[in-house]
């Protein structure tokens, strides 16, 4: 019988990939000013169709397909179904909208971020 051995690897040798770091299509500015002038929240950017089909999102949330230098993305945002076409037709103009379909989340969206304070302490007379 012959024997199986494992390749020898030198850690000199090998070397490091470089993690495949999208470029984000929306800049912080623009993510920050869409709350107060569309109404709308960037959850997820550029995700595939799975990162965006979440439970763990609000029920408010929805899928917006659009074209960007001839490759579709894919986001998950919040807000009102016009106010968040106008937000991306405002970016991308005509023809960069493909869908805008319903979200997967199952959370009530006045629970959305919500922490729990904490139990409050009761005194203690004595």
């Amino acid at each position: 019988m012959s024997e199986v051995k494992e390749p020898v690897v030198d850690d000199k040798k090998v070397e490091e990939k470089p993690i495949d770091k999208r470029q984000s299509i929306w800049t912080k500015k623009e993510k920050e000013s869409s709350k107060s002038n569309y109404g709308c929240e960037i959850l997820i950017e550029d995700g595939s169709i799975g990162d965006v089909s979440i439970k763990n999102a609000p029920t408010d949330a929805s899928i917006v397909k659009y074209m960007f230098e001839d490759k579709l993305h894919i986001d998950l945002t919040r807000g009102s179904n016009i106010n968040i076409f106008d937000m991306y037709y405002d970016k991308f103009k005509q023809g960069g909208i493909q869908s805008i379909d319903y979200g997967c989340g199952t959370v009530k969206p006045n629970l959305w971020g919500y922490q729990n304070p904490g139990a409050k302490k009761k005194k203690r007379k004595g």
